[in-house]
C-alpha cells in the first residue's frame, strides 16, 4: 500500500516523499481512511508505529479542503479579487479565530514532536499556521499565535487552561480534536482539564483518541466524548518487537547495580543512551555522579525549566551529550534515531512504561540494546512487565561482574514468548530541533 492508495492530496504525498516516507505503516493504514471519512476514532497502538501520522495527515487534509474551499469563494466573487483585488474574502474571518484542529498531548516534548509532524508534512500547504501552547514557556509569543489566525493548536492540558481562563484562547470553531496519550493525561491528572476544555470546542466535532489502554477512567472518558468511533488496535503493545534486543541483569545491591551501569556505558557499541530512573531527584543525582566520572551527560525531567530541557535535547541530537538520564515523563516523545542504548536504571512504575521506555531505541530501523537493571526487590515488577509484554527477557551476566546471590524465582503462571527482539518502524514524524547545546548536572545524591 502506498500513500497515494489512501487518497491524501497530492501536497501531503509530496511533502511525505521528500521526508522519505512511501508507504504507511498498520495503524496509518487503518486510521487515516477512517479520519478522512470523518469517524470518530479509538486508537491503540504501539510506540514507534507511526500514530502521529495517522491523526496529523487527516488534519492537514481538512485545512486543504478550507483552502480550495477559500479560493472556489475568491474566484466566484469575481474576476478583480480572484486576483487579489477589490473586497478580499479570506479563509479566516473574525467568526474564524482560534484552531479548527486542537491536540492534547500530556507533555512538552510530545507537543514538540507533535508541532514539528505538523509542520514537516504541511510544509506545502499554503499559508499553514502551526501553534504549540506548553508550560515552561513565556506567556508573550503564546498569546501573539493564539491572538493571529491558526490552523492547527497544539497544547498541553495546563497551559491551555491557562489561556482559556484569561479568554486569550477561542476554541469555538474546532472542527478536529486529537487525545494523544489520553491514558498519560489521565495518569497525570488532567482529567479535569481535559473535561473544561472539551466543553469549550463544538460538539459537532470529530474526535480521535489515541492510549494504550481504553479500560476503566480512559475508557469511560471516551464513551462520554465519541460518537459511534471505529475501534483501531494496531500491534498492541504486547507484541514482540524485532528491531530492540532486551537483557536483564540482576544487581546484588546499590553498589553492583553501579558497577554494571558504569560498565555498559564503556562498551564501544555504546553510541548513545538514555537513562532512566524512578525519580527526579535519582535523575539529577546519577547525571552529577556520571558527569564527574568524564561522560558527557545531562539530565531531563519535568523540574526543569523549559528552556533548559530544550537546549539538553538538541545536545542529544547533535551528539555533544553522550548520555541522558531521564524520567518517563520528560523522555515521552525522544525521537533521535543514534540512540543505541536504553538502561532501566530505576524501575517503572507501570508495566507500559517500560515499552515506552525501550522505544527509545532501535529506531529508523537502526538495531537497539534494552538493558534492565533489577535487584532482587524489584523482581515483583519485573514479572509484571514480562507478562505485559509476554516475552521473557533474557538474564545476562557481564564476566567479573557476575551477581552473587541467586536469581529471584520465577512464578509465571501462563507460558510467554521467548525474548524477541524489536520495535517496528519509527512514526513518519521526526523530532524537532532546537537550537542550542549545553547540559549541566545536578542534585545531592538521594537517600537510600
Amino acid at each position: 500500500m502506498s500513500f497515494e492508495s489512501l487518497n491524501l492530496n497530492e501536497v501531503l504525498t509530496r511533502a511525505l516523499s521528500a521526508a522519505g516516507y512511501t508507504e504507511p505503516t498498520e495503524v496509518q493504514a487503518s486510521a487515516i481512511p477512517a479520519a478522512l471519512a470523518g469517524k470518530d476514532l479509538m486508537v491503540s497502538s504501539r510506540t514507534g508505529s507511526g500514530k502521529t501520522a495517522s491523526f496529523v495527515l487527516p488534519a492537514l487534509t481538512r485545512i486543504l479542503a478550507q483552502r480550495e474551499q477559500a479560493a472556489a469563494e475568491r474566484k466566484a466573487s469575481g474576476p478583480a479579487n480572484a486576483q487579489g483585488n477589490g473586497p478580499r474574502v479570506t479563509p479566516f474571518s473574525n467568526a474564524t479565530r482560534g484552531p479548527r484542529i486542537l491536540v492534547l498531548a500530556p507533555t512538552r516534548e510530545l507537543a514538540m514532536q507533535v508541532s514539528k509532524a505538523a509542520s514537516d508534512y504541511g510544509r506545502f500547504v499554503p499559508g499553514l499556521r502551526v501553534a504549540t501552547v506548553v508550560g515552561g514557556v513565556p506567556y508573550g509569543a503564546q498569546l501573539a499565535a493564539l491572538r493571529g489566525p491558526l490552523d492547527i493548536l497544539i497544547a498541553t492540558p495546563g497551559r491551555l487552561i491557562d489561556h482559556l481562563g484569561s479568554g486569550k484562547c477561542q476554541l469555538g470553531n474546532v472542527e478536529m480534536l486529537v487525545l494523544d496519550e489520553a491514558d498519560r493525561m489521565l495518569d497525570m491528572g488532567f482529567i479535569d482539564d481535559i473535561r473544561l476544555i472539551v466543553d469549550a470546542t463544538p460538539k459537532q466535532r470529530q474526535t480521535a483518541m489515541y492510549s494504550a489502554t481504553f479500560s476503566g477512567t480512559v475508557g469511560r472518558l471516551a464513551a462520554d466524548l465519541l460518537r459511534d468511533p471505529l475501534r483501531i488496535e494496531a500491534s498492541s503493545q504486547t507484541e514482540g518487537h524485532a528491531d530492540i534486543e532486551q537483557r536483564l541483569h540482576w544487581a546484588d545491591d546499590f553498589e553492583h547495580k553501579n558497577a554494571l551501569l558504569d560498565h555498559i556505558l564503556t562498551e564501544r557499541s555504546m553510541e548513545q543512551a538514555v537513562v532512566f530512573t524512578s525519580t527526579q531527584r535519582d535523575a539529577d543525582w546519577l547525571a552529577d555522579r556520571l558527569h564527574d566520572m568524564g561522560h558527557s551527560v545531562a539530565s531531563l525531567h519535568g523540574g526543569m525549566p523549559q528552556g533548559r530541557r530544550t537546549r539538553v535535547l538538541q545536545g542529544l541530537r547533535s551528539k555533544h551529550l553522550r548520555v541522558l538520564v531521564a524520567t518517563d515523563v520528560a523522555a515521552r516523545g525522544i525521537d533521535v534515531p543514534s540512540i543505541s542504548h536504553v538502561i532501566n536504571y530505576g524501575l517503572p512504575m507501570k508495566e507500559e512504561d517500560y515499552v515506552h521506555r525501550i522505544g527509545r531505541t532501535g529506531r529508523a530501523g537502526r538495531a537497539g540494546l534494552a538493558v534492565t537493571l533489577a535487584e532482587r526487590r524489584d523482581s515483583g515488577m519485573m514479572h509484571r512487565i514480562q507478562r505485559y509484554t509476554t516475552q521473557r527477557i533474557p538474564v545476562a551476566t557481564i564476566e567479573g561482574l557476575e551477581p552473587k546471590r541467586s536469581e529471584p524465582p520465577k512464578p509465571f503462571d501462563r507460558p510467554v514468548r521467548p525474548a524477541g527482539k524489536s520495535f517496528g518502524p519509527r512514526p513518519a514524524g521526526k523530532a524537532f530541533k532546537p537550537a542550542g547545546k549545553t547540559f549541566s548536572k545536578a542534585g545531592p545524591r538521594p537517600a537510600r
